[in-house]
């Protein structure tokens, strides 16, 4: 039998880079897929390729910084495939600056999404779990929520929220059978990284050189693939880890442990 065989999964921003792995990670392991994703184009993508290879998954567009929207996509699940046994928080967005460069409105924005988004995905379907009597929460955080990194201050904040959030939902929910853990991922090699070098390194070679810096920085002398998260996040929502909560787990090549 699969991992995920009967289990129904909401993935936040599902559509893209490490979410869209986790997609079609959980789909491929047997479980009925929800992905929650503000751009329905990128969610349609990824659920048709799911459909194709003979899968179960659902579109929703979803703006996780909105309440209202975070229960109409809980309301289109709970009709279209039944109640979650798998809430994976994955949705975010990243900001560069620091206490004195970040604007007012980026932090609140990074806060509102990340933060908060995380806050309002729980409200709407932990209740659901707790009837249920079971359900596994992952939530995506960063190292950044533990490692001092340059200019990354408002996301850093954001995510150290994530994990405390994390510990918080593992202890009061521990006695109604749900499991709350959290994955901080290093530097993934995703859109987001590729844009990045697009919009500071226009130049080709300088593109280049930066990626072959930034992918040294790990001790294991590259970047990780979102493969490699949706890979952990399939075991800890699998009855496999069924006696692990509360716990943060670092896919960093190195960085936390070995720099």
């Amino acid at each position: 039998m699969k991992k995920l065989s009967n289990k129904i999964a909401i993935v936040t921003g599902g559509g893209k880079g490490i979410g869209q792995a986790i997609s079609l990670r959980f789909a491929s392991e047997g479980a009925k897929v929800a992905i929650w994703e503000r751009d329905l184009d990128a969610a349609v993508q990824v659920s048709q390729a799911i459909t194709e290879q003979g899968g179960n998954a659902l579109a929703v567009n979803c703006d996780i910084g909105d309440a209202q929207s975070i229960a109409n996509a809980n309301r289109i699940t709970l009709e279209s495939l039944g109640t979650p046994n798998l809430l994976v928080n994955n949705a975010g967005i990243a900001h560069v600056g620091n206490a004195i460069n970040t604007k007012e409105e980026d932090f609140d924005q990074v806060m509102q999404i990340n933060a908060r988004g995380t806050f309002l995905c729980l409200k709407e379907v932990l209740p659901h779990m707790a009837k249920a009597g079971n359900g596994v929460v992952l939530n995506l955080a960063s190292i950044a929520s533990r490692l001092g990194i340059a200019d990354r201050f408002a996301y850093s904040a954001s995510k150290g929220a994530v994990l405390a959030m994390t510990l918080s939902v593992a202890r009061d929910f521990v006695d109604q059978g749900i499991r709350c853990n959290c994955v901080c991922p290093g530097r993934v090699h995703t859109p987001f990284v590729d844009g990045f070098l697009k919009k500071f390194y226009p130049d080709e070679k300088d593109r280049s050189e930066k990626f072959d810096e930034l992918s040294k920085y790990q001790p294991i002398g590259r970047m990780g693939e979102p493969q490699e998260i949706a890979n952990l996040a399939a075991f800890l929502c699998s009855d496999e880890a069924s006696f692990i909560t509360g716990g943060t787990y670092d896919v960093d090549g190195g960085v936390m442990s070995l720099k």
